[in-house]
């Protein structure tokens, strides 16, 4: 037994998940009882279910993993209603049981896997074809297995619940509640990212400002309700002319950010330098109009119609030697500002 126990603490010692912790467990079952097959359930009660889980065979019963059965017809479900560990006379005791039949168990060891509550999650059991009389210590220690599963069941799905809370609450901070596009603190963190991933490959970065002229007027003639919806409509629009690799957030009211990678920029000479000429300067140009374009048009806002003439749009393509995301969305912020200005020129 002293063997068994210390490759159970040396198991419990190193397992990180479920599987690498049941694996090992099967094994000491089958090597302390004798039986050809150990396995793992799990037990769906509302759906009157059970699954098996893990399982490992060793002779010619096989007890596959996938396996799911009525919950009424198990081996299990009498052992738990007759309060019986193990027995070696299964025919005798359960020759009702479908399954039984069916794989020819003779002796069978089963125990409940609880949760903190007490509620049933599954079982871990051990079946045979032979007839094999179970000490009660070894249905002692069964149980012992059954209550570690059931203790690291439980600290698995809380971390992986911590995990996903966690998880959200990343999303929610990084996030615009009214658009769902990346935030500010999201988009900055993201251009630093592609900034210092230029560096390294020699490319240049492309970062656009979007501002949406005439928004406050929009807001007094359609209201609030309107104005969301305009942003929400924008952002939509915006989102569809971008390349899989572009990021488009908002910044903060009726200002949005677009950032990218560009093309290879050679040239290093002028740290933080705008490029106006060879591809860089034509992608830059290119999206500027592509996002100008794209917001463009008619707007439904509840019951009514908008006919928007388009935002102003102000692409730059940078060579990232020396910039920080800031200096980076001014310089994109420039150019958005010499649009605007030209627009009302013209107008």
């Amino acid at each position: 037994m002293d063997p068994v126990l210390y490759q159970l603490s040396y198991s419990l010692n190193t397992a990180k998940t479920v599987d690498q912790l049941i694996r090992p467990l099967l094994e000491m079952l089958g090597t302390i009882t004798g039986m050809e097959s150990t396995y793992l359930t799990s037990i769906e009660l509302g759906r009157g279910v059970q699954h098996v889980r893990y399982a490992r065979n060793t002779g010619q019963m096989q007890i596959a993993e996938g396996l799911s059965v009525p919950w009424e017809d198990t081996l299990c479900k009498r052992s738990l209603d007759m309060g019986l560990l193990a027995t070696d006379q299964v025919g005798s005791l359960w020759g009702d049981s479908t399954a039984a039949r069916q794989l020819g168990i003779r002796s069978y060891l089963s125990a409940p896997v609880r949760n903190g509550e007490g509620g049933l999650m599954g079982t871990l059991c051990a079946a045979s074809a032979s007839p094999i009389s179970v000490p009660e210590e070894t249905q002692t220690l069964l149980q012992l297995f059954a209550n570690i599963v059931a203790n690291f069941i439980e600290r698995e799905s809380l971390l992986n619940s911590l995990q996903a809370a966690n998880s959200r609450l990343t999303a929610i901070a990084l996030t615009d509640p009214l658009t769902d596009l990346p935030n500010r603190r999201a988009l900055f963190d993201e251009l630093e990212r592609l900034l210092a991933q230029a560096v390294r490959n020699g490319s240049s970065v492309l970062v656009g400002v979007v501002d949406l002229d005439g928004f406050k007027q929009i807001n007094d003639r359609y209201g609030h309700q309107g104005g969301d919806e305009f942003l929400q409509q924008v952002a939509s629009r915006m989102q569809s002319a971008l390349r899989a690799t572009d990021m488009l957030g908002r910044m903060g009211g009726d200002e949005f950010l677009v950032i990218g990678p560009g093309p290879q920029w050679n040239n290093v000479d002028v740290p933080g330098a705008l490029i106006c000429d060879g591809e860089p300067g034509q992608a830059a140009r290119s999206l500027q109009q592509r996002l100008f374009e794209a917001t463009v048009g008619s707007y439904q806002l509840g019951q009514q119609t908008l006919d928007y003439h388009g935002a102003s749009a102000g692409v730059v393509a940078l060579a990232p030697f020396g910039l920080q995301g800031t200096a980076a969305v001014q310089l994109a912020d420039s150019e958005m500002y010499a649009v605007k200005q030209a627009r009302k020129l013209r107008s």
